[in-house]
């Protein structure tokens, strides 16, 4: 054992070992706290990030809930537009009906006047006709005495027509 404590190499390796057991404390508790210290900023990231993922899910959800209540929007706005469409369509078809029903009343009015003007013009043509030649029998046929006759008998007769 004496040779033991006079090697050199022995006391080396007692030196390492108080130099190891001596700096093992301060180190291993700069070590576990510098870890700790890591520990901590790892867990505050990652509950950070969690919270980051919380509100991103509640904002998708929030945004997913919006855009479905958008399109059921739109939905209700293409039928509204369609129904607006359609009743449109039957006012248009309505009126257009009305207006064509209308055209042709008169369009039947004025055929029927046009009927009734060239009829006139046609009676009255006919009549000057009829008086043109019941003119020429008359100066042809009657003479002097019998004309004088019936002007007499009309101008008779011209009060009691008036009546």
């Amino acid at each position: 054992m004496t040779a033991l404590l006079q090697n050199a190499e022995f006391w080396v390796a007692v030196g390492f070992v108080i130099l190891v057991v001596a700096v093992w404390k301060p180190v291993g508790r700069a070590l576990s706290s510098a870890l700790d210290a890591r520990a901590q900023k790892i867990k505050a990231e990652l509950d950070e990030a969690r919270s980051l993922a919380e509100k991103a899910a509640a904002l998708l959800a929030e945004f997913q809930a919006k855009q479905r209540e958008a399109v059921h929007e739109a939905e209700q706005i293409l039928r509204h537009a369609a129904s607006e469409a359609e009743r449109g369509r039957e006012t248009a078809a309505g009126e257009l009906a009305a207006a064509l029903e209308r055209r042709e009343r008169q369009a039947l009015e004025r055929i029927a006047q046009a009927e009734a003007k060239a009829l006139a013009e046609v009676r009255a043509r006919a009549v000057e006709l009829a008086l043109a030649a019941t003119r020429r029998l008359i100066r042809d046929s009657l003479d002097a005495a019998r004309a004088a006759e019936l002007v007499d008998r009309a101008i008779a007769e011209l009060p009691q027509r008036l009546q």
